[in-house]
């Protein structure tokens, strides 16, 4: 359930009335004429009757109604200096170098070292830290040496403990031996919503603990929108807080110096236009990554599309109206959807009772429901709705590409 009331209180702590309401117009006014008359003296008096004359001048003004004042409506922070303050020492910098295989000019194939940095963040005292997939093993080649460079400047060795390609999380680890780590608490991305205040903080071209604020821009980016891996699957935060090379694996926070997403990509060719993971989908698989270092993905055995993307042409010849849901457009032979009945042009509105609004929600739940798990689909088919019964495949992972 959302905390929509609690958040709207934590937004409201430490906040300044900066906001520009209606009614707030006419007072600001009174209160630079009050000032005038106050600190605008001279001896002559001339600039004191200036000022009550322009007084009377608003008062007897026709004015016109100010609109209502909007209900919920976020203050803006004093200063983000206390998030920062706070998070910062849950922040590392991660070094990796990994060992690449080139072409020389003779043709011939050479080993060569290559380093890189991203950002990190501290989620338990027992020394796990999130991070991106591609900063500790970009294009799939895991990096043979990983390093953390605390808050403090000590330089500790990691290992990682589990990563996942699709979704560019990975978990990483370091001895919490005499340390007094300072984790993160996980927020709820879903209580987020666009124009909320977030706070990024990274090392940007390698400068370390750099924070830069911004808001939600956007919600739900999916691969058509961000060009990374056609494999992977996103449900990316947009936010105007400056990310950039180095940012990668940084956390995103709230007011309340929770975490709600991961930084990981930006568009190339635009200014201000970065991504973050929700935090939601990293607690969902986290569990996974620790205890198995991977994710195992479950499967329908169908290629699906959204049903806002047919015509009506094509909705009438289905037999259906609407924007929810996903069509099947095609069956895998002998997979757990043929077995169960499904077929081409069929509508999935729901999975495992729970109602599919658009393709990629489908996606995500097939994927991480767990393999051999028997669901209840609910397919709209010539225009009538039936349950059936459908047990998980698995999901043959697709090899992996470089995030360009």
């Amino acid at each position: 359930m959302k905390r929509a009331a609690e958040d709207r209180e934590a937004k409201r702590s430490g906040l300044s009335l900066l906001r520009g309401v209606g009614g707030g117009a006419p007072i600001m006014m009174t209160m630079a004429l009050a000032l005038l008359g106050a600190c605008g003296k001279n001896e002559g008096g001339d600039d004191a009757g200036a000022a009550a004359s322009a007084s009377a001048t608003v008062a007897t003004a026709p004015t016109t109604p100010p609109p209502p004042a909007m209900s919920g409506v976020t203050l803006a922070p004093v200063s983000f200096a206390p998030i920062a303050k706070q998070a910062d020492p849950s922040v590392v910098t991660v070094n990796v170098v990994v060992d690449e295989v080139v072409e020389s000019w003779g043709g011939r194939k050479m080993r060569r070292e290559g380093k890189g940095l991203g950002t990190g963040f501290i989620v338990d005292k027992d020394g796990t830290i999130l991070t991106n997939n591609h900063v500790v093993a970009e294009g799939g080649t895991e990096a043979s040496q990983i390093s953390v460079k605390m808050s403090d400047g000590r330089n500790l060795p990691a290992k990682v403990v589990g990563r996942d390609q699709p979704t560019d999380i990975a978990v990483i680890h370091i001895d919490p031996k005499g340390l007094d780590l300072k984790p993160l608490p996980l927020g709820d991305s879903d209580t987020m919503d666009v124009g909320d205040w977030v706070v990024a903080i990274g090392n940007p071209f390698g400068l370390e603990h750099t924070v830069s604020q911004g808001i939600v821009s956007a919600k739900g980016r999916t691969k058509e929108d961000v060009p990374l891996d056609p494999a992977g699957f996103y449900d990316f935060l947009q936010t105007d807080a400056s990310i950039n090379p180095g940012n990668s694996g940084g956390p995103l926070l709230n007011l309340r110096c929770e975490v709600i997403g991961i930084n990981s990509a930006i568009r190339a060719n635009a200014t201000g236009v970065g991504f973050a993971i929700p935090i939601n989908m990293v607690k969902q698989l986290l569990p996974m990554l620790l205890r198995d270092g991977k994710v195992s993905r479950s499967a329908i055995g169908v290629r699906i599309a959204d049903l806002r993307e047919l015509s009506d042409d094509e909705k009438k010849e289905l037999n259906i109206t609407g924007d929810k849901g996903a069509v099947v457009e095609t069956v895998s032979g002998g997979g757990p959807a043929d077995k169960a009945g499904i077929k081409v042009g069929d509508v999935i509105t729901a999975f495992d009772g729970k109602d599919v609004t658009r393709g990629k929600e489908l996606q995500w739940m097939a994927s991480t429901t767990g393999v051999g798990k028997t669901v209840t689909v609910r397919v709209t088919r010539a225009g009538k709705p039936q349950d059936v019964k459908v047990t998980l495949g698995v999901l043959e992972p697709s090899a992996p590409r470089r995030v360009p």
